[in-house]
């Protein structure tokens, strides 16, 4: 037996139902249009604010500076960035030593990272097995969540002594005796001081570069470098004419982006550069630097104008960073351009 199930038809609509409906659904589309209008509203204007925030933070930070710094300079004027004199005990003030100390170590940490970083990034992304990619790429991540003071515990009682007692002996009889280069490799080996300095900057710094060059290679459209490798292209011509003009935003942000670590780092600088107000041509002599005068100092400034020379200090690690940040967008915006001629 089968049953037979019927449906009723609805009645056909006439005008005015059509346009009762219709304007139900035009009112109904309006009010979902207004809803979005101002969810998009509250989201731009909350977006806005979040990026401006950016800025008054920044601007504060700049002002704060400007005013803390003010006497210092107004009782020194710009001798004060060319003085190397600084004796609390009299209240004569200069910053040269620690400037020095700064762009010096940071410029040693940049030199030795650069290459070490570039070669693991290209290693993990180019040559690397498939087995080791992870583990290895997973190393580099966790050497950078290393807090600072570790590196300066590690650099002072371990790393120091081994420098002192073998590679400044080597370094002082091999490059030591050369005639120019050779007045930086001479000196006290004490194990600590500008090179020291340098050289544990440099480990804290590897990682931020190379996980930053490892990611924007990764970026790299496979077809491109299959290209190449089908031309007959080495590895390394694929790197040189492939991989790096693809990339080189990235490569100079992650090298920025660690010079900008270098040039602020306080705590593991302060444990190995010795802390001397001491101006040398010997990158083995101590020394010092912007972050680590203020680390040293700024709890024990009494007088007004040490402390505002401390703040002088804190105004001119800004403006150093700041000369290098925007050297690498003026740098990027050349090679823009020169790539826009050809």
């Amino acid at each position: 037996m089968h049953a037979h199930v019927t449906q009723a038809k609805a009645p056909p609509m006439n005008a005015e139902q059509l346009q009762a409906r219709t304007a139900a659904a035009d009112r109904a589309m309006a009010s979902t249009m207004r809803k979005q209008r101002v969810q998009d509203f509250i989201f731009h204007k909350i977006t806005l604010a979040f990026a401006l925030s950016v800025l008054a933070v920044l601007a504060g930070i700049i002002v704060s500076l400007i005013i803390g710094a003010l006497p210092a300079f107004q009782e020194f004027g710009l001798k004060f960035i060319t003085t190397v004199e600084w004796d609390p005990v009299n209240d004569q003030y200069g910053a040269l030593i620690a400037i020095v100390g700064t762009v010096a170590t940071s410029l040693i940490a940049l030199l030795i990272a650069f290459p070490v970083s570039f070669g693991i990034a290209l290693f993990l992304t180019e040559i690397c097995p498939a087995r080791l990619k992870r583990p290895l790429g997973t190393a580099v991540e966790l050497l950078a969540g290393v807090p600072s003071i570790i590196y300066g515990m590690w650099g002072l009682f371990v790393f120091a002594p081994l420098f002192a007692d073998h590679v400044q002996p080597l370094l002082a009889h091999t490059i030591g005796q050369l005639p120019l280069i050779g007045q930086l490799f001479r000196g006290p080996m004490m194990g600590i001081g500008l090179l020291t300095a340098g050289l544990i900057l440099s480990v804290m710094i590897i990682p931020f570069i190379a996980s930053v060059m490892r990611d924007v290679f990764e970026i790299v459209p496979a077809v491109l470098k299959e290209s190449a490798y089908g031309l007959g292209c080495t590895k390394w011509e694929v790197v040189r004419k492939v991989v790096l003009p693809y990339t080189k935003t990235g490569v100079v942000g992650g090298v920025m982006l660690g010079l900008g670590r270098a040039l602020g780092e306080t705590m593991a600088v302060t444990f190995v550069i010795g802390n001397a107000q001491n101006l040398s041509w010997s990158l083995f002599a101590p020394g010092n630097s912007i972050a680590s005068t203020l680390a040293n100092e700024f709890a024990e400034a009494s007088s007004k104008l040490h402390v505002s020379s401390l703040f002088a200090l804190g105004l001119l690690l800004f403006v150093i960073t700041f000369i290098v940040l925007s050297a690498a967008k003026l740098m990027l915006m050349g090679m823009s351009r020169k790539e826009g001629a050809k």
